[in-house]
């Protein structure tokens, strides 16, 4: 099904590279004017606009929320994609790192969702907020950013109640997909092929399957879809008990 946004306005937060700048993309090839936000604008295109935010500031959310609406007209969807988080043991991670950990992947898609409702809601716009595998599995070693992830998909689950039918949210849980900082996140070939192996698909993600899934949540096809959680994980991982019990025989 093709997908036609002309007219409309998105805003992609973390939209200066990897999955973020794919889905921006995406959501321009479909016809939207689209604006991105993060810290440096980097080499964008000359399709995106670009705004320098923190989105874990609520003021410069709001802010860039009222700049968006001057300069575009409106705002139809939000893509709350900003997030991540270094590795970091429970035991000895600061209370400085994890409300930041905290701040970024729950409650900046809050602010972001907050400042844009009024737009979103007189225009019956939709929210697509980016979780991740880490929120539905154990994640030992990122515990602070699963627990938060976790929270992003209850805090999905209610926005889709208390705003709908005027603004339709849904979450994408990802896997694990390749970007431009795929080496550095995953490891050498050799460990990215271990990876895959173990997911159902055979191989990690692209940012631009993450990206399709975006444009569909966009689309009237999805206009009864809200509240959900679709899994672009390629099927998720093979279960090591499998191994361990077959070892075991």
């Amino acid at each position: 099904m093709a997908v036609e946004l002309v007219g409309k306005v998105a805003l992609v937060t973390g939209g200066t590279r990897g999955i973020g700048r794919a889905i921006a993309q995406k959501l321009a090839a479909a016809g939207a004017k689209v604006v991105v936000c993060g810290r440096m604008p980097g080499d964008l295109p000359a399709e995106f606009a670009f705004i320098a935010c923190d989105v874990r500031d609520p003021e410069a959310v709001k802010a860039m929320v009222a700049q968006i609406v001057v300069e575009q007209g409106g705002l139809d969807f939000v893509v709350n994609n900003a997030g991540g988080s270094p590795p970091a043991e429970a035991a000895t991670a600061s209370a400085r790192f994890s409300e930041r950990v905290v701040a970024l992947n729950l409650l900046a898609p809050l602010y972001v969702a907050q400042a844009a409702y009024a737009q979103l809601k007189a225009r019956r716009g939709a929210i697509i907020n980016i979780a991740s595998v880490s929120a539905v599995r154990p994640s030992p070693g990122t515990s602070v950013y699963a627990a938060a992830k976790a929270g992003l998909l209850g805090l999905s689950r209610s926005l889709a109640h208390e705003w709908g039918p005027e603004i339709r949210v849904n979450t994408l849980i990802l896997g694990y997909i390749e970007t431009e900082a795929t080496d550095a996140t995953y490891g050498d070939a050799e460990k990215q092929a271990a990876i895959g192996k173990n997911i159902a698909a055979g191989r990690l993600g692209r940012a631009e399957e993450v990206a399709d899934a975006v444009l569909f949540l966009c689309s009237s096809g999805a206009s009864y879809i809200t509240g959900a959680e679709l899994a672009v994980h390629g099927g998720g991982e093979r279960p090591p008990f499998l191994d361990i019990v077959k070892g075991e025989g």
